[in-house]
């Protein structure tokens, strides 16, 4: 009997979700709205924390809990105003990582609707 491969596995693993955070991270560095909301000068602590969360939550590694306990989201993200124009920046630039991945359909699908649904649950602030 063979073992059923993780998400994470199925996709290549930590290179393709260091590939994407990095992608998507390229966008943020230079966006108007999403910038402002990572105070750090150097925005590789926010990448490096977003990678190893996709990792294991996708099936990877526990790094990130080991290392920051419970992911928290909602809280982590509370003290930023997060609305529609940051969701909508978030998911443009998400596109564009998604789509360099070059996944098969199914996986792109899988990981897309879960980014969609992420963008939404972080929105705090009308407008």
């Amino acid at each position: 009997m063979t073992e059923q491969q993780s998400f994470y596995e199925q996709v290549g693993g930590e290179p393709t979700f260091r590939r994407l955070v990095h992608r998507f991270y390229e966008g943020v560095a230079a966006d108007p709205v999403l910038r402002p909301m990572y105070p750090e000068e150097d925005l590789g602590p926010a990448e490096e924390r977003f990678t190893l969360f996709l990792m294991q939550y996708w099936g990877g590694p526990r790094t990130y809990s080991d290392n920051r306990g419970h992911p928290r989201l909602r809280m982590r993200h509370a003290p930023f105003a997060v609305d529609r124009a940051a969701h909508d920046a978030w998911l443009r630039h998400m596109r564009d990582a998604v789509d360099e991945l070059g996944l098969p359909p199914e996986q792109e699908t899988q990981l897309w609707n879960y980014l969609v649904y992420a963008a939404a649950s972080m929105v705090n602030t009308p407008g």
